[in-house]
């Protein structure tokens, strides 16, 4: 099996800390969209064979500000080209865009998950992160996409907004609960160099949160959604039985994808590449049949150190004999010293099989996984 990852670069407006690729200019999006068809047509081949297509992303940007026709012609490009056994096909969107009227073209197109980027529901932590909707478009497009029928329904939410106390995350937790989504996605506010968030830092006008406050936030996120019925089957990631992301979740257990669009990556179950960022150079090589790729391989190493990080980011963990067994590499014995200081200070949970993290490493789940790679 694999899936398909669906880059849509554009955006309504450059959210403060936001620092993945897209562009605030929508007079390409029409022909940026004709390329991405394009792209998979010529690279339907890279996949390994016998690989249906069981997930489908369109992630972004924002794919939720192109019109439903759009959306419709990469889906049919995708569905002509591809072995498509389609069993979750997400679409990123924002509150603002979500009408009804487009709601319901989603839904007939087959589009399933809607992964909504609220954020916050604090409309001063909005306006801060120059957010395009407020809290309560927030509120009305979960009501809409209910109402439109959508079964599985996910929301983002940011913490680590630097206040005095821990109010206002409490108070997005609390309402988040009382709307009741299936899946939900809470990341810590990070502070990347070339956005707005990090030219002010630099500056000297604005200073994040600190270390302790984000943990301590990230630590009010498991207590508060664990007993509400959702599992943390990712560090990021919550969800209701049934409703883990299936898409993410092959990401994470490296089952391969491609990537398509300005800037997305793809990993054909041994090695990576990614795509030129930039609109106008993807748009100019693809009408010249050029493919936007790069491939980058892979060492035994570089795969090792991969699984490493991602499956201890899950609730699924590393397995020890897959290690043994792929690459010859028996981790109990390499890594005796660390993983049982590691278990000794209640950060990992260890048996012969598995390697996970403790609620309390997923706290450091980079810098263990670091200790432990080759």
């Amino acid at each position: 099996m694999a899936g398909i990852y669906i880059h849509i670069p554009f955006c309504l407006q450059a959210c403060h800390y936001c620092d993945f690729h897209f562009s605030t200019n929508l007079a390409s999006s029409s022909v940026l969209v004709n390329e991405l068809c394009r792209e998979l047509v010529l690279r339907k081949s890279y996949l390994p064979e016998n690989s249906p297509i069981v997930s489908l992303y369109f992630g972004g940007g924002t794919p939720s500000i192109l019109p439903a026709i759009e959306i419709q012609k990469i889906l049919q490009t995708v569905q002509e080209n591809y072995d498509c056994q389609l069993q979750e096909v997400t679409l990123e969107a924002n509150p603002d865009d979500l009408e009804e009227k487009k709601l319901e073209a989603y839904l007939k197109l087959g589009i399933n998950r809607l992964s909504i980027g609220i954020q916050s529901f604090n409309d001063e932590v909005l306006r801060f992160y120059n957010r395009s909707h407020n809290a309560v478009q927030s509120l009305a497009a979960l009501q809409k996409a209910r109402s439109a029928g959508f079964k599985t329904l996910t929301m983002d939410l940011i913490y680590g907004y630097p206040h005095p106390d821990h109010s206002i995350w409490q108070q997005d937790l609390a309402q988040t609960l009382k709307l009741n989504p299936d899946h939900i996605s809470a990341y810590c506010l990070t502070i990347e160099p070339n956005t707005a968030l990090g030219v002010w830092e630099k500056r000297g006008e604005f200073d994040a949160a600190s270390e302790d406050f984000q943990a301590e936030q990230f630590e009010t996120l498991q207590q508060t959604l664990t007993p509400a019925g959702y599992v943390q089957y990712e560090i990021s990631n919550f969800a209701k039985d049934n409703a883990f992301s299936l898409h993410n979740s092959n990401y994470w257990k490296g089952v391969p994808y491609l990537g398509i669009g300005p800037a997305a990556h793809s990993f054909d179950g041994l090695d990576r590449g990614y795509n030129v960022a930039n609109n106008a150079r993807y748009i100019k090589l693809l009408q010249n049949k050029q493919l936007p790729f790069q491939e980058t391989k892979l060492s035994k190493e570089d795969r090792i150190n991969e699984y490493l990080l991602t499956s201890l980011r899950t609730i699924w963990g590393a397995k020890t004999a897959y290690l043994m067994d792929k690459y010859d590499w028996d981790i109990l014995s390499e890594r005796k010293t660390e993983l049982k200081n590691f278990q000794s200070q209640g950060l990992i949970l260890l048996d012969k099989d598995t390697i996970a993290l403790s609620d309390r490493g997923k706290l450091l789940a980079d810098y263990l996984a670091s200790k432990l790679f080759i």
